[in-house]
């Protein structure tokens, strides 16, 4: 039983790093169309790239809480009128309050989301200062050619 907790949640963590992927994608794609359209006023800029980075990256991190969320009620992870969101952020987050904990077959469901998260979120982390990087050395290079 316990390979078949692993198998599905890195079944449910591969389809979160599908998902994160693509937002990743999608946030690069933007900076690119923006820093290449955009000349003057660096601050604002600078300022709005990294809201709207931050942004789509918990709208990110939402729907991959969703998705352990639905993970956890089609296998039954959870107690009997637990709430599967609260309960799939706490653990994605790793905040831990403990209030919820899996159903005895699925307690490595839980660390498994945890792991989840912690990677994710690193990600996100890299993904912000790239953004950040690549927005400051677009303004200076734009600054420098004129």
């Amino acid at each position: 039983m316990m390979l078949f907790q692993l198998l599905v949640g890195l079944a449910v963590s591969a389809i979160n790093i599908v998902i994160h992927s693509l937002f990743t994608v999608a946030v690069i794609g933007l900076v690119r169309k923006v820093a290449l359209s955009a000349s003057g006023r660096f601050g604002l800029q600078l300022s709005g790239m990294m809201v709207a980075t931050a942004l789509i990256l918990m709208v990110a991190h939402t729907l991959e809480i969703v998705v352990w969320s639905l993970a956890y009620l089609a296998i039954g992870a959870a107690p009997a009128g637990s709430d599967l969101l609260y309960f799939a952020f706490v653990n994605y987050t790793t905040l831990g309050y403990g209030d919820v904990i899996p159903v005895k077959q699925w307690l490595l469901v839980g660390p498994m989301a945890a792991m989840n998260g912690i990677l994710m979120f690193g990600w996100s982390t890299a993904v912000l200062f790239e953004v950040l990087q690549k927005t400051i050395e677009r303004q200076a290079a734009l600054a420098k050619s004129r």
